[in-house]
């Protein structure tokens, strides 16, 4: 019997025109996309405190350099290798990942990735508020040292995001290509600022390392390495939302291998060398670029530049991490949460998540927050990259993941194997952080996550050759 046009038609559950495989005419993303893309991403404030940390952390600009550069090489590996799947059936993260957890299960990789970029957007809205608060401090000085003032500005601005997710983020698009020029202009000017102040480039970046042994040094590299790679962990598991509109593998494989370490390394050394000349300056290493604004003692060029920064934060506050997390929590429930209800879940949760703390001091963002949360990504990274290359030899039936029943299905759209690998890995990435005798484990987070959980998962589908050597491709 021919199957009716019901019957073959993909389930509504699972499907619609978003997470619909891309077609072929609107593949149309070359290589320069992809550089430009990266270089539009990279320059954003915490990007800048992510180097500025380093050297706050007493490391001088050789050693900062390059464990930024090795980060991001390192990351590039599994970015690479999710988005070849995007790139070569032209689907989203969400479908893409239905491969590996179930239908149901994909869900869970979604939340925590939703999650982290709820913690992302706090910390942007207290970057704004801090952005807020130093412009007033600018104009009104006594104001200074009055940390209620940074609190309504926090909340201020953090309301201003609110709004622009309840009228819909069409509302600030005109702002979109603003956003990277204005944070590479403040952070120019920013630059030849501490380069005059300094004397040159031998004394700002003159500043030694802290470090007098290789074990101290050692102790504090391992884990910053793991912060730089987690820094784009959310990006490495839904990497193919932007593959998928790829001309073919190489666009995107050259793109990305040249775009990401190149525009994270160069903008990066805008912020150690910054931080670095603050040492000489200031007798002290400013790791805010917020608060070395604050220090310039031409009100109108502050204020000018804390416009720009405040701008700038916004937009890329609502574009990165805003649109994501909110069809992800409507996804769980389509008809009670809508992509405005979604993201007024993100807000809520993100001030839920005190971004204050997360940003009080360098170690708190680096040590706390980064390494914290590569701990839960990277077993997902792992497994998703297990199961495509290792498992599926990068073959996936499109047809099947549109669908309930199909060989996606496992146990009523839930992997077991994906869920007990993922358990295991987040748990034994993150238990140093509460058990003294294995914190070298957290160090790692990242790395025992992504290995231990790749290479379970791994082990646990070879009982399961049916599901493993599906070789059909189709689409809805």
């Amino acid at each position: 019997m021919i199957p009716s046009a019901a019957e073959l038609a993909p389930d509504p559950r699972l499907y619609n025109k978003d997470l619909a495989p891309t077609e072929p005419a609107r593949r149309t993303w070359s290589t320069y996309n992809y550089i430009a893309l990266w270089f539009s991403m990279s320059m954003a404030v915490t990007t800048y405190m992510l180097a500025s940390s380093l050297i706050a952390g007493g490391m001088n600009w050789k050693q900062a350099i390059f464990t930024i550069l090795l980060g991001n090489l390192i990351v590039l590996i599994p970015m690479l290798l999710n988005a070849h799947a995007g790139a070569k059936y032209g689907i989203p993260f969400p479908v893409f990942v239905r491969a590996s957890f179930g239908p149901i299960g994909a869900n869970i990789p979604a939340i925590l990735r939703a999650i982290v970029a709820c913690g992302w957007f706090g910390i942007q809205s207290w970057l704004g508020g801090e952005a807020i608060a130093a412009m007033v401090g600018v104009l009104l000085p006594q104001t200074i040292h009055m940390p209620w003032v940074l609190w309504i500005c926090f909340l201020g601005f953090w309301l201003l995001n609110m709004a622009v997710v309840w009228r819909g983020v069409e509302s600030i698009r005109f702002l979109q290509s603003l956003s990277a020029p204005f944070m590479l202009a403040i952070s120019l000017v920013l630059l030849f600022w501490m380069l005059h102040k300094a004397g040159g480039f031998g004394p700002m970046l003159s500043t030694p390392s802290k470090f007098t042994s290789t074990r101290s040094f050692l102790r504090f590299f391992f884990p910053s390495l793991t912060a730089m790679v987690g820094y784009w962990a959310t990006l490495s598991l839904n990497i193919p939302d932007f593959t998928r509109y790829a001309k073919n593998q190489d666009a995107q494989m050259i793109g990305q291998a040249f775009g990401l370490p190149v525009a994270m390394t160069l903008y990066s050394f805008i912020g150690v060398a910054v931080t670095s000349a603050s040492t000489a300056v200031f007798g002290e290493p400013i790791w805010n670029p917020i608060t070395l604004i604050g220090r310039i003692h031409q009100p109108f060029a502050a204020f000018l530049g804390l416009i720009g920064l405040l701008v700038a934060t916004l937009n890329v506050n609502i574009a990165a991490n805003v649109v994501s997390p909110s069809n992800d929590f409507s996804n769980l429930a389509p008809r009670l949460i809508s992509f405005r209800t979604g993201g007024m879940i993100t807000g809520f949760l993100g001030l839920a998540m005190m971004p204050w703390k997360l940003m009080e001091t360098f170690g708190s963002y680096v040590f706390g927050w980064l390494v914290g949360y590569s701990g839960l990504l990277g077993p997902v990274a792992g497994i998703m990259v297990a199961d495509y290359f290792l498992v599926r030899g990068t073959k996936l039936d499109c047809y099947s993941l549109y669908r309930r029943g199909g060989i996606y299905e496992y146990r009523r759209g839930l992997n077991p194997a994906a869920l007990i690998a993922l358990v295991i890995g987040v748990v034994a990435a993150l238990i140093g952080r509460f058990a003294p005798s294995v914190a070298f484990l957290y160090d790692y987070a990242w790395f025992v996550g992504f290995f231990l959980s790749g290479a379970l998962y791994y082990l646990m589908m070879l009982g399961k050759p049916a599901v493993a050597t599906e070789r059909i491709e189709a689409t809805p």
